[in-house]
Formats: structure tokens, sequence, C-alpha cells
């Protein structure tokens, strides 16, 4: 009954954006694309790069050439990091970016089931191979939320809690300074801006949980590394990040 009912709903959703958006691929304007594959043509979707081995166990940086061993990043091994590993789906590059600024400075919401589609793939069964408590969404400082009307990484959250079973936690961190965009900033500069961004939001402390932290996008870690230690200072057993898309 359920299935049925929520298959009805989005059966008239897409109707409806269908009567407000022509059934045309909303990247390359050519192909023919439907409400159900998000307004992404085949031709789109093929030019997106999954992330495959080699990459960095740590952050998940991709690498080109025949790296057959575990290994960990320049980058990583010069860093303190608090979360035990970081993965995300696909480059962060051309179109898929374009995807992802449009969904969430356009609120281009059409987009989202795409998004979500790409993270499942890759996450779900890592997740499901591990034993993991929470899904942490990273937090939006209330004035950027009001301002978009949603928090990207909490939408993204809970698609992937629909299929793993882990349950959202979108409350546990919260962001006490509403720190500048990352966008053009350096990493040094991206680690500063974000060092004391955020804080544990409630009184007890954890014990032990296995939490996933859960963005958009991945670019230095910064932010994620941020959210991270102040849950291992909270109590949390281990941390690790997944994100729709890697920077490169």
């Amino acid at each position: 009954m359920i299935r049925a009912l929520i298959d009805s709903t989005r059966a008239w959703f897409d109707a409806g954006l269908a009567l407000i958006y022509p059934e045309v691929c909303q990247i390359c304007g050519n192909a023919r694309a439907t409400p159900s594959e998000s307004y992404v043509c085949v031709e789109c979707r093929q030019q997106i790069r999954f992330i495959e081995r080699p990459f960095c166990d740590r952050c998940g940086y991709p690498f080109q050439g025949a790296i057959s061993h575990p290994f960990e990043c320049a980058n990583c091994r010069g860093t303190e990091l608090y979360f035990e590993s970081a993965r995300s789906a696909v480059v962060a590059k051309d179109k898929l970016l374009d995807i992802i600024h449009r969904y969430k400075y356009q609120r281009a919401l059409w987009f989202e089931p795409f998004l979500a589609e790409l993270l499942i793939g890759r996450a779900e069964p890592e997740l499901k191979a591990g034993t993991w408590d929470w899904l942490v969404p990273v937090p939006l400082h209330p004035a950027r939320q009001r301002e978009r009307e949603f928090n990207q990484a909490e939408r993204l959250a809970r698609r992937l809690s629909a299929k793993t079973g882990i349950p959202v936690k979108p409350r546990l961190l919260r962001r006490a300074i509403p720190t500048r965009t990352q966008t053009q900033l350096t990493r040094e500069e991206r680690q500063e801006n974000v060092r004391k961004a955020f804080a544990f939001n409630r009184k007890e402390p954890l014990n032990q949980e296995r939490i996933v932290l859960v963005d958009d996008v991945f670019t230095t870690g910064a932010t994620t590394n941020a959210c991270a230690r102040v849950l291992r200072a909270a109590g949390a057993g281990s941390v690790c990040v997944w994100t729709v898309a890697r920077g490169v």
C-alpha cells in the first residue's frame, strides 16, 4: 500500500515537472531526458567519471598508474586527520560539477535523485559490509540554510539511509560560525576557515559510535575533517566520510 502510494505520488510529481520543463536534458539541452532520469540524458551520464582504484586509502584521491598495493598519499601523511577514510562515487568535474552547483545554489532539485543514485551505488555495498551506527550530514549554518531553504547533505543522507537502514542524526553537529564559502580558498585557508566552525550539539557524550559523515563534495577534506575532529572529541569510536563527488 505504501509503495503504491509512493509510486503514485512520484508519477504525479513527474507529470507536474513535465508540464513545466520539456523532456530534454537540462545539461546539454540536446537529447531527451525525462523527470525519472533527473533530466540527465544517457550521453551526459556516460561522461561522468567514476572513481576506481588506485586511490589513496585515507582520503580517496584517485591516481593513475599501476598501483596494486594500499597506499596513503603525501597530503594525508602531512595532515592530522580525524576520519579513518573518505570515499566518493565520482570525480567533481565539468558536467557533474555543474549539476551539483545548480542543485545547491539554484534549487534544481530534479537533479537530486541522480546525485543520490551515484552516491548510493558506491556507498551502499561498502557500508553494508561494515557496522555503522549513524549517518551524520555536514550541517549548514542556520543563516545559510534559510537562504538555500534546504541542506543538500541532509537530503542525500536521508536517501542513503533509506537504502542502507543506517539512521540519520541531522542534529548531532551544528555549524556555530557562518564561515566564508570554501570554493575559492586554498587548502590552508580552507582549514583555517572551518577550524572552529562546528560544535557538538548535545549534552551527553558519545559512546564509541561508528559514524558516517555525508556531504556532496570532498575537495581538500577541511570541512569533513573539522566535523570528524568534533565527533571524535565527543566520544565517537570512528568516523568515515562519504560524498557524491571528489575534487581533483
